[in-house]
């Protein structure tokens, strides 16, 4: 039974979106390893941005030391 944990910043994704992730991971173990679709679990967290880190700080002061530059 696979389980993937995919993490991204809460940053408008939609449902389409993540559909379309869950879809296509599913499909990538299915064709690869040849795991049944139906035993895969795919699951999606949004993190906010001040919870994520990026180059040594928050995401919230590199995005904002980016419109400084």
């Amino acid at each position: 039974m696979p389980y993937v944990n995919v993490k991204i910043t809460k940053t408008g994704v939609t449902a389409e979106q993540k559909s379309q992730i869950v879809k296509e991971i599913t499909e990538t173990l299915a064709n690869v390893l040849g795991k049944n679709p139906e035993h895969t679990h795919v699951v999606i967290d949004e993190v906010e941005l001040e919870n994520w880190g990026y180059a040594g700080m928050l995401t919230t002061e590199w995005l904002e030391k980016q419109t400084e530059e």
